[in-house]
C-alpha cells in the first residue's frame, strides 16, 4: 500500500515536471515518542529483563545497567528517564564482595539531530542528571563517572535512518512507470531530505522536504473512459486489488487487528464503487464521487495508521507516518493550487488511470520483445 501510494504522488508530479525551475516543498511529519520508545529498546535494551548492560566487569561483581526508559518532551529536547542500577565489587574466593552499590533514576536531556546528509537522526546527549529514589542528586564522583563513560555515549549512538525505504520507492517507480518518465523521478527523489528537526511535546517533528517543478498545470476536464478503457482499467484494477488485499492481510496480521481487516476490506470494496463511478459520464452539478470517497475515508483511515504504526515494533511505523504526512499534503497542494497539478477528482483519477494502464501496457511490450 505505502509503495503504490507513493507511486501516485510521484507519477502525478510528472506531469508538470518538464522544463521548468524548481520550488522547494515542505511536508511535516511527527514521530511520536512510542516509536522512539521502541527503537531505543530495539537497538540498546538487549539484555536480560530488557534492560541495557552498559559496563561490567566480566565476573559479574561490577556492573551499569539501566532499564524501563521513558520518553518524553521537555523545554524542546527529548526527556529520557531510566532506572539505573550500579555496584562496583571484586571477586573474593569465588564469590563478589560488593564494595559499593547504588540505585537511582538517569535523566538525560537529548537534542534530536539529523546528519550532514539529512537522513539519519541520532540524539547527542545534552545533560545528564542521577538521583536517588528520594530525589537527591548523586554525589558518588566514581559513578558520575561511569555514567560519563559508559551511559552517555551508549544513549547517544541510537540512530534512526530515516532513507531506508527510498530505493524501494525507486525500484517501485522505476517498475510501474513508464521508461521515458523514470529520469524526472529519479531527480525529484535526489532532492529529497529531512529538515527542521524540533522536539515537541508528543513526539519529534520533522519537515520532508523536495524540489517540485515551479510551473503550475491548468487542470482541463478529462473525457470519461470508453468502452474499451474500462476493459483494460477492469484488467489493470484486478491486478492491484489483489496486491491490496493482500497488503490488507499483512497490515491485520502485523497489528494482530480484525477490525482493522475489516475497516480496510470495506475501504477497498468502496473504492471499486467510487473509482468506477469516477470513470464514467455523471452529474457535473452533482458531488464528485471520487472526491467524497477520498474525504470521507481518509477521515476513518488516518487514526488508524496512525494507531499501527505506534503498535508497530522499532521503525517499521515509519512508513505509516510518512504514508500519513503525504496524503495530508496531497489535500494541502490542491488546497493551494500548488505546482504538482493535483486533482483529486474524477478528472484525475481519469488522467491518472490513463498514466497508470498506459505504464503497464509499456512494461507488457517491453517482455514481449525481450
Amino acid at each position: 500500500m505505502y509503495k503504490r501510494f507513493m507511486v501516485t504522488i510521484f507519477g502525478l508530479s510528472l506531469l508538470c515536471a518538464k522544463n521548468s525551475a524548481a520550488d522547494q516543498l515542505s511536508i511535516p511529519l511527527q514521530i511520536d515518542y512510542s516509536l522512539i520508545k521502541k527503537v531505543l529498546v530495539s537497538q540498546l535494551y538487549t539484555g536480560k529483563n530488557n534492560a541495557a548492560e552498559l559496563w561490567n566487569d566480566r565476573q559479574g561483581c561490577s556492573y551499569l545497567r539501566l532499564s524501563n526508559p521513558e520518553v518524553g518532551g521537555k523545554n524542546g529536547q527529548i526527556r529520557l528517564l531510566n532506572e539505573v542500577q550500579a555496584r562496583f565489587g571484586t571477586g573474593l574466593g569465588g564469590q563478589c564482595l560488593t564494595v559499593l552499590e547504588w540505585a537511582g533514576i538517569l535523566e538525560t536531556l537529548q537534542q534530536p539531530t539529523l546528519d550532514s546528509g539529512h537522513s539519519v537522526l541520532s540524539f547527542p546527549v545534552a545533560s545528564a542528571t542521577a538521583y536517588d529514589h528520594e530525589g537527591r542528586h548523586l554525589t558518588i564522583g566514581k559513578l558520575q563517572d561511569l555514567i560519563n563513560r559508559f551511559a552517555e555515549p551508549r544513549l547517544a549512538a541510537v540512530k534512526i535512518d530515516l532513507n531506508e525505504s527510498r530505493s524501494h520507492i525507486e525500484q517501485t517507480l522505476t517498475h510501474f512507470l513508464p521508461k521515458d518518465n523514470a529520469a524526472e523521478v529519479k531527480t525529484i527523489l535526489k532532492s529529497l531530505k529531512f529538515n527542521n528537526i524540533a522536539a515537541g511535546d508528543d513526539g519529534i517533528g520533522i519537515k520532508l522536504e523536495f524540489n517540485a517543478p515551479a510551473k503550475k498545470t491548468v487542470i482541463q476536464p478529462a473525457p470519461a473512459f470508453s468502452e474499451a478503457e474500462q476493459k483494460q482499467w477492469q484488467s489493470a484494477w484486478r491486478e492491484w486489488e489483489s496486491f491490496l488485499s493482500s497488503a490488507i492481510e499483512q497490515a491485520a496480521h502485523d497489528t494482530k487487528s480484525p477490525e482493522l481487516r475489516e475497516t480496510l476490506t470495506e475501504i477497498l470494496m468502496n473504492s471499486r464503487t467510487a473509482f468506477q463511478a469516477g470513470l464514467e459520464e455523471h452529474d457535473a452539478d452533482a458531488a464528485d464521487p471520487v472526491r467524497v470517497f477520498f474525504t470521507d475515508t481518509w477521515g476513518r483511515l488516518a487514526p488508524t495508521l496512525k494507531t499501527i504504526a505506534n503498535e508497530l515494533p522499532g521503525t517499521q511505523g515509519l512508513r505509516y507516518i510518512t504514508f500519513i504526512a503525504a496524503t495530508d499534503a496531497i489535500y494541502e497542494l490542491e488546497r493551494l493550487a500548488a505546482p504538482f497539478g493535483l486533482d483529486i477528482s474524477s478528472d484525475g483519477l481519469r488522467r491518472l488511470a490513463r498514466i497508470l494502464i498506459a505504464g503497464k501496457q509499456q512494461q507488457t511490450r517491453a517482455r514481449q520483445a525481450s
